[in-house]
């Protein structure tokens, strides 16, 4: 078949791309993260002992992300493999089926607290369409800091079982970083304690932040799925925007990896600004505010506490 060749193909020139070498070659772990979040902790856990890819960079977004020939070929080389799991990457199966990888492919939410979607799955707003994304629990876990320890857990566990000799720089480095992500959840905390209860409730464009609401008493309020037209129409904004009423909300916020058009209208007809940019499934890039996951974690909570209450 056509694809068994390309197959091929590609595992044989894996064999001879640069930096593709095995790790027993290089003295480094070769590590594949799915997305950036993933790719963020790898890198404060692994530190210089490890060489990383990320498939789905800053601002991407995995629900809809496909793969191309040298995301197979690293995975073709990978002595690790991280993933978030719950069905997130939607294109994870396939990838890991051309690449014939052998390493071990890692499921962080292993151990998480984690969230069963009520409606089997969630929405999200992509070119103009609202896309489902079916699952039977939610997936974005490390929108709890408690979550993403057990995560960055998980992580060095995988580490010390491919590179027993950095064990104890991965468990160090593990150590460190869960202590800044102690000081980050009190940080949260305390930002999202100085909100009136009453302000409480915003908008975004999909349903990310569940992990955040029960953590740290936030209400999250969705309006993708209403319709899945190009657009919503008249009467799915009609009652999105009486449902913000009823329920007080005090502000709407796009999302990085989410069309801006619906929640721009929805802001429109209840008569708020929209207010910012909150980072879900994506880090940004190096130049912007949430280049790592303890800034979008403090960006989102900051954002969130200055557009209801103020600086």
């Amino acid at each position: 078949m056509h694809t068994s060749k390309t197959l091929l193909a590609t595992l044989i020139f894996s064999t001879l791309l640069p930096g593709m070498t095995p790790s027993s070659a290089t003295g480094t772990l070769e590590v594949v993260a799915s997305f950036s979040i993933i790719g963020d902790f790898a890198r404060e856990v692994g530190g210089d002992r490890i060489n990383l890819r990320t498939v789905v960079g800053p601002n991407g977004d995995a629900h809809v992300h496909n793969p191309k020939p040298s995301d197979a070929i690293a995975m073709a080389g990978a002595d690790v493999i991280l993933v978030n799991g719950l069905q997130f990457e939607g294109f994870l199966t396939r990838l890991i089926e051309a690449s014939g990888t052998s390493a071990p492919v890692m499921e962080l939410t292993q151990g998480a607290e984690i969230i069963r979607d009520p409606a089997g799955g969630h929405y999200h707003y992509y070119n103009g369409k609202a896309v489902f994304h079916e699952a039977a629990f939610d997936p974005h876990a490390w929108q709890s800091v408690a979550n993403a320890k057990i995560y960055v857990t998980n992580i060095a566990a995988a580490f010390c079982d491919a590179d027993s000799a950095g064990c104890d720089a991965y468990r160090s480095n593990a150590a460190d970083y869960l202590d800044r992500l102690s000081k980050l959840d009190d940080e949260i905390r305390a930002r999202i304690a100085a909100i009136p209860r009453h302000r409480r409730t915003v908008v975004v464009a999909h349903n990310a932040f569940r992990y955040f609401e029960r953590e740290y008493g936030l209400t999250f309020l969705s309006p993708v799925g209403v319709s899945t037209e190009s657009e919503a129409s008249a009467a799915d904004v009609a009652g999105i925007v009486q449902e913000m009423r009823d329920r007080r909300a005090a502000a709407v916020f796009a999302e990085n990896i989410a069309d801006a058009r619906l929640v721009e209208q929805i802001a429109a007809e209840a008569g708020l600004e929209l207010g910012g940019v909150l980072y879900s499934d994506a880090l940004s890039d190096s130049a912007g505010p949430a280049p790592t996951y303890v800034e979008m974690m403090r960006h989102n909570a900051r954002t969130i506490s200055q557009t209801v209450v103020g600086p």
